[in-house]
C-alpha cells in the first residue's frame, strides 16, 4: 500500500515537471496556452506535497501501532 502511495507522489511530480517544461517552451509563442500548464504545475506540486505528508503520517501511525 505504501509503495503505491509513494509511486503516486512521484507521478504528480513528473506531471509538474512536464508542465513546467511546456510553460518554458510555449511562453514566447502562445502565452494564453501556457496558463493551463501553470495551473497544472501548481496543482501537481500541491498534490505532491499533500500526498507526501499524508504518506508520512500514515507510516508513522503504522509504526506507532506496531510497537
Amino acid at each position: 500500500m505504501i509503495k503505491i502511495l509513494r509511486f503516486t507522489e512521484y507521478l504528480y511530480l513528473i506531471v509538474a515537471l512536464i508542465s513546467m517544461y511546456k510553460i518554458w517552451e510555449l511562453w514566447e509563442t502562445d502565452r494564453q496556452g501556457t496558463y493551463i500548464f501553470i495551473f497544472f504545475a501548481v496543482v501537481s506540486m500541491g498534490m505532491f506535497i499533500f500526498r507526501r505528508n499524508y504518506r508520512r503520517r500514515f507510516e508513522k501511525r503504522k509504526r506507532d501501532n506496531n510497537s
